[in-house]
């Protein structure tokens, strides 16, 4: 996997994450004004915002596992060299990786798959609750990449030494 086409996923993601950060804000924004200003407060922007949120929470979990920035304690790594800490970050890349394809990515396919068939949509907006929960089994998809990203980055310096 080359370094281009990560850099390109990590671009197109942090994009969509600033997109969604910004209606987020205008979103928002717009609640308060009407609520405050107008005295009439906006029904759909609570819930739009909540579903941003969820969004950003996980799209974001998503760019920052590619990045390779996740809160961790890593005592333990820092104190290894070498080969040995090559391997300790295989495993720790393998379980994250089998975390996010079990969990993320099927659980999230069938929380998707089940709330698509029963047909649940939100109260305020009708929108199918489908769509909300598509960025989990997204999300995972993206983890998987980057952590097999990580592991070949990883076998590569393993290798080398």
């Amino acid at each position: 996997m080359k370094a281009t086409f990560k850099s390109n996923v990590d671009k197109f993601v942090a994009g969509v994450l600033i997109f969604l950060m910004g209606i987020m804000v205008v979103n928002v924004t717009w609640q308060v004004v009407s609520r405050y200003i107008f005295q009439n407060p906006s029904s759909f922007t609570d819930e739009l915002s909540r579903f941003m949120l969820i969004w950003l929470g996980m799209l974001g979990a998503a760019y920052v596992a590619g990045q390779d920035q996740h809160l961790a304690i890593d005592i333990f790594p820092q104190k290894l060299v070498g080969k040995s800490r090559a391997k300790l970050m295989i495993f720790i890349y393998s379980l994250v990786l089998l975390f996010a394809f079990l969990v993320m990515v099927l659980g999230g396919s069938n929380l998707v798959y089940i709330t698509y068939i029963l047909g649940q949509k939100s109260a305020t907006l009708q929108l199918p609750l489908a769509y909300v929960y598509s960025i989990i089994p997204i999300s995972g998809l993206l983890v998987a990449y980057y952590q097999i990203y990580q592991l070949n980055q990883q076998s590569i310096l393993l290798k080398a030494q």
